[in-house]
């Protein structure tokens, strides 16, 4: 079953990112957020966290609250 992630990122320059991902497991999940952000940047900043804060199985719908 699929599953619904949500991770703090931080880097070395004091940003804090949320990443939203559906992976099959928590493995994945990290490594999916990881390419999110190397993705999102022209300029890679060093990631100096990823915390999982939230972890839902995926249904018919289903969300997070990302402040």
């Amino acid at each position: 079953m699929m599953q619904l992630f949500r991770f703090e990122v931080e880097t070395d320059d004091e940003r804090t990112l949320y990443v939203v991902v559906v992976a099959a497991n928590e493995e994945a999940a990290f490594t999916t957020a990881e390419m999110e952000v190397e993705k999102h940047y022209l300029k890679l900043p060093t990631i100096s966290s990823i915390t999982l804060l939230e972890k839902k199985p995926v249904r018919k719908s289903t969300g997070f609250v990302v402040e």
